[in-house]
This record gives structure tokens, C-alpha cells and sequence, in this order.
């Protein structure tokens, strides 16, 4: 598994350097044909692992519920968000990739509810989750790549 934890380090890395990299307003900037923003979409793959590796093994979130609430599948982009949030987005970021490894290492995910995603794969253990989500964060990465390119055009 540590080359799936490599893997979810660098999409995060990758994520953070987008959301660090981008004005404030830019990230709340929904460009036409979408249906949500960038800086939703990297809120979103923060409160998307909690639920795929946490609630599925009935443990508790390691991040506030607000995440869970606010940037869940389903959910609508928020358009006014302050600075703090945006840095303590920064923060989870980094940190959850980081609880999410020592957890695994602990042997914190001893029991696990199967779930079959939107994307049609069948999820049975948390090895299954953190693949599934590191697919589902890289897919989250491209759109705000995409989102990034439609504000900026050529630029990025």
C-alpha cells in the first residue's frame, strides 16, 4: 500500500498547489459548462476520503462535520468562502493524507461496510477505498485543472 500512499500525497500536493496558486475570487469563479468551482472540487475529495475510509469502516471523521456537510457528494459550491477556510483547507490537505496513513498503519480500519460507488466499483476493505479514492481525487484534480484553464485560458 505505499505506493498508494505515495500516489495520494503527490495528487494532494498537487491540489494544494492549485488552491495556493489561485486568487481568492478565481476559485469561486464557476465557469460555464460546469457545475461547480475549483475550490469546491478540492473541499470535496477532503470530504469524500473521510467517507470512504472512515464512516464506510464505522470510525469517526477525523475533520469536523462541516467538511463532511458542506462539500459531500451532492452538494452546491459555496461561493463566498474566507481566507481562514481556504487555509485551513491547506491544512487538511496535507494533514489528512498524513492521520489516513497512520490510521491504516494502526490497524484502525478493522471492519468495513461494502459499498458500490457511482463509478460502478464495488468497495469491500479499506485497500479498495484508498485506491477507489486516489482515482476519485485525480479525477476531482483534472476538473480543477480544466476549471483553472477555462478562467485563465492559455496561462496555466
Amino acid at each position: 500500500m505505499n505506493y498508494h500512499f505515495q500516489a495520494h500525497r503527490q495528487v494532494r500536493r498537487n491540489l494544494l498547489d492549485i488552491l495556493q496558486n489561485t486568487s481568492p475570487q478565481e476559485l469561486m469563479i464557476i465557469p460555464d459548462g460546469f457545475n461547480n468551482n475549483i475550490y469546491w472540487n478540492i473541499a470535496h475529495t477532503v470530504a469524500t476520503q473521510q467517507l470512504l475510509c472512515y464512516y464506510l469502516s464505522g470510525n469517526p471523521f477525523r475533520i469536523d462535520k462541516y467538511w463532511i456537510e458542506t462539500y459531500k457528494k451532492g452538494t452546491l459550491p459555496n461561493l463566498s468562502v474566507e481566507q481562514s477556510e481556504i487555509d485551513d483547507l491547506a491544512f487538511l490537505l496535507t494533514e489528512t493524507s498524513k492521520i489516513l496513513m497512520k490510521d491504516y498503519d494502526a490497524d484502525f480500519f478493522a471492519d468495513y461496510t461494502s459499498y458500490t460507488t457511482s463509478f460502478g466499483l464495488d468497495l469491500k476493505n479499506i485497500q479498495d477505498a484508498i485506491i477507489f479514492n486516489n482515482m476519485h481525487e485525480s479525477l476531482h484534480l483534472g476538473y480543477a485543472m480544466a476549471q483553472k484553464r477555462a478562467i485563465l485560458g492559455e496561462q496555466f
